[in-house]
């Protein structure tokens, strides 16, 4: 369960469509002059250098954020974070969803991050240092469980595993459930792999039986190489922000245009 490393994998097409959607919701969300929570349970590094030789490894971003970027307006909040992150750690930099967070949040707001693999942890507490973070090296859903409902009640959970263990597809549902009854004004957020196997049906059928009124939007996409299993991806969203649909048709629309 700790194999996983997003280096090999950042900036790919399904970071586009989760962090453009997560950086619109969080803008949307500090408008408003009340503090507010956000918490992520598998957060990575929250850096990446595009330009490694794990990224360079795989090609991922050149399908991803260098073909897809310039389709969103400059003024969109994920492309206002891209730019502030290349001018602060140079051009082949890329934010995670935790960097995007931290700079889209105010200095009233709150921000609790868990990632459980050590080496990833070590990074993550490295580059966020600048700003107040709680960062947990613990089980993600174990510690939303522990501090939901939090304070600020207001806020966002972005759950994003890496789904490397097939059981997550079982067992999340159920988590999910258990916080949402915790924290029921929260925007919820989980993401999740469009695979050719089909794997994410189940979840997705049991999801949508506890949250009925929930969004679900999904972008579909080439395989990113060669016998790679995702051609797509999607976000559940639970208590979604007003104004999200037509976020996500805009992102339909631009995935459309590059399919």
């Amino acid at each position: 369960m700790l194999s996983y490393q997003h280096h090999y994998h950042a900036g790919n097409p399904a970071d586009v469509h989760k962090h453009a959607l997560l950086a619109w919701m969080l803008d949307y969300l500090v408008q408003k002059d009340k503090p507010l929570t956000y918490i992520e349970t598998h957060s990575g590094r929250g850096l990446y250098d595009l330009g490694d030789e794990a990224a360079l490894k795989t090609g991922e971003a050149a399908r991803g954020v260098s073909l897809l970027e310039a389709g969103l307006a400059e003024a969109h909040p994920y492309r206002q974070r891209l730019n502030e992150v290349r001018f602060k750690y140079g051009p082949m930099a890329y934010p995670g969803s935790p960097l995007i967070a931290a700079m889209t949040l105010r200095e009233e707001d709150t921000l609790h991050l868990a990632e459980l693999h050590p080496g990833e942890h070590a990074i993550l507490t490295e580059h966020l240092t600048q700003w107040d973070a709680h960062i947990h090296r613990q089980d993600g859903f174990k510690l939303a469980q522990a501090i939901c409902p939090p304070t600020p009640r207001r806020g966002l959970l972005l759950v994003d595993p890496s789904y490397e263990v097939k059981a997550e597809y079982d067992s999340i549902p159920g988590d999910f459930a258990k916080i949402a009854r915790k924290w029921n004004v929260g925007v919820l957020v989980l993401w999740y792999p469009l695979l050719t196997s089909g794997s994410h049906g189940g979840m997705l059928s049991q999801l949508s039986a506890h949250f009925p009124d929930a969004l679900r939007h999904e972008v579909r996409f080439p395989p990113v190489r060669d016998g790679h299993r995702m051609i797509g991806s999607g976000m559940f969203i639970v208590n979604p922000p007003y104004g999200i649909a037509e976020e996500c048709a805009r992102l339909t629309a631009l995935f459309n245009a590059k399919g």
